[in-house]
Protein backbone atom coordinates (compact mmCIF):
# COMPACT_ATOMS: atom_id res chain seq x y z
CA UNK A 1 0.00 0.00 0.00
CA UNK A 2 1.56 3.58 -1.11
CA UNK A 3 -1.29 5.87 -0.93
CA UNK A 4 1.08 8.83 -1.03
CA UNK A 5 2.52 7.56 -4.56
CA UNK A 6 1.03 8.89 -7.81
CA UNK A 7 0.58 6.85 -11.15
CA UNK A 8 1.17 8.90 -14.26
CA UNK A 9 -0.43 7.48 -17.96
CA UNK A 10 3.06 7.76 -19.65
CA UNK A 11 0.88 6.95 -22.79
CA UNK A 12 -2.12 9.21 -22.88
CA UNK A 13 -2.06 11.99 -24.41
CA UNK A 14 -1.64 14.18 -27.80
CA UNK A 15 2.26 14.27 -27.56
CA UNK A 16 2.74 11.08 -25.27
CA UNK A 17 5.02 9.44 -24.55
CA UNK A 18 8.34 12.09 -25.40
CA UNK A 19 6.52 15.25 -23.49
CA UNK A 20 4.50 13.46 -20.57
CA UNK A 21 8.16 11.41 -19.60
CA UNK A 22 10.18 15.47 -20.24
CA UNK A 23 7.93 16.53 -17.61
CA UNK A 24 8.33 13.64 -15.07
CA UNK A 25 12.13 14.09 -15.25
CA UNK A 26 11.79 17.63 -14.56
CA UNK A 27 9.45 17.02 -11.84
CA UNK A 28 11.78 14.26 -10.19
CA UNK A 29 14.55 16.42 -10.29
CA UNK A 30 12.76 19.62 -7.95
CA UNK A 31 10.26 17.87 -6.15
CA UNK A 32 10.48 15.13 -3.27
CA UNK A 33 7.67 12.56 -5.23
CA UNK A 34 6.81 8.96 -5.32
CA UNK A 35 5.79 8.17 -8.95
CA UNK A 36 4.79 5.34 -10.61
CA UNK A 37 5.23 5.13 -14.45
CA UNK A 38 2.87 3.30 -16.50
CA UNK A 39 2.98 2.00 -19.86
CA UNK A 40 5.24 -0.10 -21.89
CA UNK A 41 8.26 -0.67 -19.92
CA UNK A 42 10.47 -0.74 -22.58
CA UNK A 43 9.95 2.53 -24.54
CA UNK A 44 10.01 4.30 -20.47
CA UNK A 45 13.45 2.73 -20.15
CA UNK A 46 15.05 3.63 -22.94
CA UNK A 47 13.32 6.73 -22.93
CA UNK A 48 15.17 7.08 -19.03
CA UNK A 49 18.31 5.78 -20.01
CA UNK A 50 19.87 9.29 -20.76
CA UNK A 51 18.56 10.30 -17.00
CA UNK A 52 20.17 7.73 -14.71
CA UNK A 53 18.88 9.90 -11.34
CA UNK A 54 15.59 9.99 -12.15
CA UNK A 55 15.30 6.12 -13.58
CA UNK A 56 16.34 5.16 -9.66
CA UNK A 57 13.61 7.54 -8.50
CA UNK A 58 10.77 6.09 -9.72
CA UNK A 59 8.83 2.99 -10.22
CA UNK A 60 7.41 1.43 -13.87
CA UNK A 61 4.76 -0.73 -14.15
CA UNK A 62 4.05 -2.68 -17.72
CA UNK A 63 1.06 -1.60 -19.30
CA UNK A 64 1.86 -3.14 -23.23
CA UNK A 65 -1.75 -1.38 -24.38
CA UNK A 66 -2.97 2.16 -24.68
CA UNK A 67 -6.40 3.54 -25.44
CA UNK A 68 -6.50 6.59 -28.42
CA UNK A 69 -7.82 9.45 -28.31
CA UNK A 70 -10.75 9.04 -30.14
CA UNK A 71 -11.79 5.81 -28.93
CA UNK A 72 -15.03 5.44 -27.44
CA UNK A 73 -15.24 6.20 -23.50
CA UNK A 74 -16.34 2.58 -22.21
CA UNK A 75 -13.47 1.30 -24.19
CA UNK A 76 -11.24 1.25 -21.58
CA UNK A 77 -13.00 -0.91 -19.48
CA UNK A 78 -12.16 -3.49 -21.88
CA UNK A 79 -8.49 -2.96 -22.34
CA UNK A 80 -6.93 -3.79 -18.78
CA UNK A 81 -3.69 -3.71 -19.96
CA UNK A 82 -4.19 -0.08 -21.01
CA UNK A 83 -1.96 2.69 -19.30
CA UNK A 84 -5.04 4.53 -18.50
CA UNK A 85 -6.60 1.64 -16.71
CA UNK A 86 -4.09 0.32 -15.43
CA UNK A 87 -3.70 3.54 -13.46
CA UNK A 88 -6.79 3.50 -12.36
CA UNK A 89 -6.43 0.12 -11.06
CA UNK A 90 -3.76 0.85 -9.02
CA UNK A 91 -5.83 3.87 -7.20
CA UNK A 92 -8.96 1.22 -6.50
CA UNK A 93 -6.21 -1.16 -4.59
CA UNK A 94 -4.69 1.58 -2.72
CA UNK A 95 -1.35 1.42 -4.40
CA UNK A 96 -1.48 4.80 -5.26
CA UNK A 97 -3.16 7.91 -3.96
CA UNK A 98 -3.71 9.14 -7.47
CA UNK A 99 -3.35 9.33 -10.63
CA UNK A 100 -2.26 11.79 -13.77
CA UNK A 101 -3.16 11.19 -17.61
CA UNK A 102 -3.59 13.75 -20.67
CA UNK A 103 -5.64 10.87 -22.61
CA UNK A 104 -9.12 10.55 -23.77
CA UNK A 105 -11.61 12.32 -21.35
CA UNK A 106 -14.52 9.69 -21.53
CA UNK A 107 -12.00 7.22 -21.33
CA UNK A 108 -10.60 8.77 -18.05
CA UNK A 109 -14.28 9.52 -16.87
CA UNK A 110 -14.93 6.01 -17.30
CA UNK A 111 -12.19 4.43 -15.47
CA UNK A 112 -11.97 6.93 -12.64
CA UNK A 113 -16.40 6.15 -12.62
CA UNK A 114 -15.61 2.10 -12.43
CA UNK A 115 -12.97 1.47 -11.41
CA UNK A 116 -11.38 4.08 -8.98
CA UNK A 117 -15.39 4.01 -7.82
CA UNK A 118 -17.73 6.73 -6.86
CA UNK A 119 -17.65 8.34 -3.57
CA UNK A 120 -21.37 7.33 -1.95
CA UNK A 121 -24.27 9.44 -2.50
CA UNK A 122 -22.41 11.14 -5.85
CA UNK A 123 -24.22 9.73 -9.41
CA UNK A 124 -21.49 11.33 -11.25
CA UNK A 125 -17.84 12.83 -11.04
CA UNK A 126 -16.94 15.82 -12.79
CA UNK A 127 -13.89 17.89 -13.77
CA UNK A 128 -13.32 21.17 -11.73
CA UNK A 129 -11.22 23.58 -12.98
CA UNK A 130 -9.97 26.82 -11.60
CA UNK A 131 -10.27 29.69 -13.83
CA UNK A 132 -7.83 32.97 -13.54
CA UNK A 133 -10.78 35.48 -12.05
CA UNK A 134 -10.27 38.28 -10.74
CA UNK A 135 -8.96 38.38 -6.83
CA UNK A 136 -8.19 35.48 -7.19
CA UNK A 137 -10.22 31.85 -8.78
CA UNK A 138 -13.78 30.55 -10.12
CA UNK A 139 -14.28 27.05 -9.98
CA UNK A 140 -16.09 25.61 -13.73
CA UNK A 141 -17.81 22.54 -12.76
CA UNK A 142 -17.97 20.41 -14.79
CA UNK A 143 -15.73 21.42 -17.57
CA UNK A 144 -15.85 18.50 -19.45
CA UNK A 145 -16.62 14.97 -18.41
CA UNK A 146 -20.44 15.23 -18.77
CA UNK A 147 -22.42 16.18 -21.81
CA UNK A 148 -25.73 15.09 -20.72
CA UNK A 149 -26.71 15.39 -17.05
CA UNK A 150 -30.20 15.65 -15.00
CA UNK A 151 -30.99 19.01 -12.34
CA UNK A 152 -29.76 16.44 -9.50
CA UNK A 153 -26.27 16.49 -11.33
CA UNK A 154 -25.86 19.55 -11.19
CA UNK A 155 -26.52 19.70 -7.38
CA UNK A 156 -24.05 17.24 -6.83
CA UNK A 157 -21.86 19.31 -8.93
CA UNK A 158 -22.54 22.07 -6.88
CA UNK A 159 -21.88 20.48 -3.60
CA UNK A 160 -18.91 19.14 -4.79
CA UNK A 161 -17.89 22.61 -6.44
CA UNK A 162 -18.50 24.12 -2.48
CA UNK A 163 -16.21 21.37 -1.27
CA UNK A 164 -13.42 22.52 -3.46
CA UNK A 165 -13.82 25.74 -3.00
CA UNK A 166 -13.73 25.94 0.80
CA UNK A 167 -10.50 23.36 0.62
CA UNK A 168 -8.93 26.59 -1.39
CA UNK A 169 -9.60 28.45 1.52
CA UNK A 170 -13.03 30.65 0.06
CA UNK A 171 -15.21 29.80 3.43
CA UNK A 172 -18.54 30.93 1.89
CA UNK A 173 -18.26 29.87 -1.17
CA UNK A 174 -21.13 31.81 -3.60
CA UNK A 175 -22.80 29.60 -5.98
CA UNK A 176 -23.81 30.59 -10.02
CA UNK A 177 -25.28 28.17 -12.52
CA UNK A 178 -23.86 29.23 -16.15
CA UNK A 179 -26.93 30.76 -18.54
CA UNK A 180 -27.39 33.20 -21.37
CA UNK A 181 -28.80 35.73 -19.23
CA UNK A 182 -29.31 36.88 -15.42
CA UNK A 183 -33.29 36.73 -15.41
CA UNK A 184 -34.50 33.45 -13.99
CA UNK A 185 -36.92 32.76 -16.92
CA UNK A 186 -33.91 32.34 -19.20
CA UNK A 187 -32.08 29.14 -20.22
CA UNK A 188 -33.32 25.73 -21.56
CA UNK A 189 -35.05 23.10 -19.46
CA UNK A 190 -32.10 22.12 -17.63
CA UNK A 191 -31.01 25.12 -16.73
CA UNK A 192 -34.57 26.30 -15.63
CA UNK A 193 -34.65 23.37 -13.46
CA UNK A 194 -31.39 23.54 -12.00
CA UNK A 195 -31.85 27.09 -11.01
CA UNK A 196 -35.04 26.28 -8.89
CA UNK A 197 -32.92 23.44 -7.59
CA UNK A 198 -30.13 25.04 -6.83
CA UNK A 199 -32.12 27.93 -5.21
CA UNK A 200 -34.05 25.79 -2.79
CA UNK A 201 -31.17 23.65 -1.54
CA UNK A 202 -28.65 25.98 -1.32
CA UNK A 203 -30.25 28.81 -0.02
CA UNK A 204 -28.29 32.29 0.23
CA UNK A 205 -24.88 31.16 -0.82
CA UNK A 206 -26.65 30.71 -4.29
CA UNK A 207 -26.45 33.66 -6.58
CA UNK A 208 -28.69 32.52 -9.72
CA UNK A 209 -27.35 32.82 -13.50
CA UNK A 210 -23.91 33.88 -14.32
CA UNK A 211 -23.10 35.12 -17.98
CA UNK A 212 -19.87 33.38 -19.27
CA UNK A 213 -18.24 37.03 -19.73
CA UNK A 214 -18.91 37.72 -15.81
CA UNK A 215 -16.89 34.54 -15.09
CA UNK A 216 -13.36 36.60 -15.09
CA UNK A 217 -14.83 39.28 -12.52
CA UNK A 218 -15.75 36.64 -10.19
CA UNK A 219 -19.51 36.60 -9.96
CA UNK A 220 -19.30 33.84 -8.06
CA UNK A 221 -16.92 31.25 -6.70
CA UNK A 222 -18.31 28.13 -8.19
CA UNK A 223 -19.84 28.14 -12.08
CA UNK A 224 -22.08 24.87 -12.57
CA UNK A 225 -22.78 23.53 -15.71
CA UNK A 226 -23.39 20.41 -18.10
CA UNK A 227 -20.14 19.44 -19.42
CA UNK A 228 -20.81 20.17 -23.01
CA UNK A 229 -21.62 23.91 -22.14
CA UNK A 230 -18.56 23.87 -19.57
CA UNK A 231 -16.20 22.49 -21.87
CA UNK A 232 -17.43 24.92 -24.38
CA UNK A 233 -16.80 28.04 -21.63
CA UNK A 234 -12.86 26.87 -20.73
CA UNK A 235 -11.65 26.44 -24.57
CA UNK A 236 -13.30 29.73 -25.35
CA UNK A 237 -11.58 31.64 -21.99
CA UNK A 238 -8.05 29.55 -23.51
CA UNK A 239 -8.55 30.62 -27.17
CA UNK A 240 -9.28 34.40 -26.44
CA UNK A 241 -6.01 34.81 -23.87
CA UNK A 242 -4.46 33.35 -26.53
CA UNK A 243 -5.77 35.46 -29.06
CA UNK A 244 -5.17 38.55 -26.70
CA UNK A 245 -1.56 37.74 -25.93
CA UNK A 246 -0.13 37.11 -29.44
CA UNK A 247 -1.96 40.14 -30.82
CA UNK A 248 -0.50 41.99 -28.27
CA UNK A 249 2.95 40.98 -29.58
CA UNK A 250 2.43 41.67 -33.27
CA UNK A 251 1.47 44.75 -32.70
CA UNK A 252 4.18 45.68 -30.49
CA UNK A 253 6.44 44.94 -32.80
CA UNK A 254 4.39 47.34 -35.91
CA UNK A 255 5.08 50.28 -33.50
CA UNK A 256 7.87 52.84 -34.05
CA UNK A 257 11.49 52.57 -32.36
CA UNK A 258 10.32 54.53 -29.09
CA UNK A 259 7.07 52.48 -28.49
CA UNK A 260 9.05 49.13 -29.10
CA UNK A 261 11.26 50.22 -25.99
CA UNK A 262 8.72 51.10 -24.06
CA UNK A 263 6.74 47.44 -25.19
CA UNK A 264 9.74 45.80 -23.76
CA UNK A 265 10.27 47.67 -20.52
CA UNK A 266 6.58 46.14 -19.90
CA UNK A 267 7.69 42.77 -20.92
CA UNK A 268 7.73 41.73 -17.61
CA UNK A 269 4.06 42.33 -17.06
CA UNK A 270 3.27 40.98 -20.87
CA UNK A 271 5.40 37.59 -18.46
CA UNK A 272 3.38 37.57 -15.98
CA UNK A 273 -0.29 37.85 -17.32
CA UNK A 274 0.45 35.40 -20.15
CA UNK A 275 1.73 32.46 -17.16
CA UNK A 276 -1.15 33.73 -15.54
CA UNK A 277 -3.73 32.63 -18.48
CA UNK A 278 -1.73 29.87 -19.92
CA UNK A 279 -3.64 26.33 -19.07
CA UNK A 280 -0.20 24.94 -19.01
CA UNK A 281 0.49 26.75 -15.78
CA UNK A 282 -2.24 25.01 -13.92
CA UNK A 283 -1.82 21.56 -14.79
CA UNK A 284 -5.11 19.72 -15.13
CA UNK A 285 -8.59 19.31 -13.72
CA UNK A 286 -9.64 17.38 -10.76
CA UNK A 287 -12.23 14.68 -11.22
CA UNK A 288 -14.03 15.13 -8.32
CA UNK A 289 -16.48 12.85 -6.87
CA UNK A 290 -14.62 9.85 -7.12
CA UNK A 291 -12.53 8.11 -4.01
CA UNK A 292 -8.66 8.80 -4.92
CA UNK A 293 -7.25 11.91 -6.94
CA UNK A 294 -7.51 11.82 -10.57
CA UNK A 295 -6.26 14.98 -12.51
CA UNK A 296 -7.02 15.36 -16.44
CA UNK A 297 -4.61 17.00 -17.94
CA UNK A 298 -4.51 18.81 -21.01
CA UNK A 299 -4.83 16.76 -23.99
CA UNK A 300 -1.80 18.45 -25.91
CA UNK A 301 0.34 18.69 -22.96
CA UNK A 302 3.87 19.20 -23.05
CA UNK A 303 6.35 18.90 -20.55
CA UNK A 304 5.05 22.20 -18.25
CA UNK A 305 1.53 21.30 -18.51
CA UNK A 306 2.72 17.60 -17.19
CA UNK A 307 4.84 19.14 -14.61
CA UNK A 308 2.15 21.20 -13.07
CA UNK A 309 -0.19 18.44 -13.61
CA UNK A 310 1.61 16.14 -10.85
CA UNK A 311 2.42 18.85 -8.93
CA UNK A 312 -1.55 19.31 -8.89
CA UNK A 313 -2.10 15.96 -7.77
CA UNK A 314 0.30 16.01 -5.47
CA UNK A 315 -1.17 18.47 -3.61
CA UNK A 316 -4.57 16.41 -3.64
CA UNK A 317 -2.99 13.42 -2.67
CA UNK A 318 -1.56 15.28 0.70
CA UNK A 319 -4.42 17.25 1.43
CA UNK A 320 -6.64 14.25 1.16
CA UNK A 321 -8.72 15.92 -1.35
CA UNK A 322 -11.68 12.59 -1.91
CA UNK A 323 -11.84 12.22 1.67
CA UNK A 324 -12.44 15.89 2.41
CA UNK A 325 -14.98 16.47 -0.20
CA UNK A 326 -16.70 13.06 0.84
CA UNK A 327 -16.86 14.55 4.63
CA UNK A 328 -17.91 17.65 3.27
CA UNK A 329 -20.73 16.47 1.20
CA UNK A 330 -22.09 14.02 4.01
Amino acid sequence: MNTQAIAVDVMGGDRAPDEVIKGIVETVRTHPIDLILVGRADLIKRELSRHRDVLKRVTIHHAPDLVEMDEKPLEVLKKKESSLYVCAKLVAEGKAGGFVSAGNTGALLAAATFVVGRIPGLERPALATPLPAENGVVILIDAGANAEVKARNMLDFARMGIAYAKILGISKPRVGILNIGEEEEKGNSLVKESHELLKKELGEIFVGNVQARDIPFRMADVVVADGFSGNVVLKSYEGAIKFFVETLKKEMRKKPFPSYIGALMMKPVFNALSRRFDYREHGGAFMLGVKGVVVKAHGSSDALAIYNALKVARKGVQMHLPQMIEEMIS
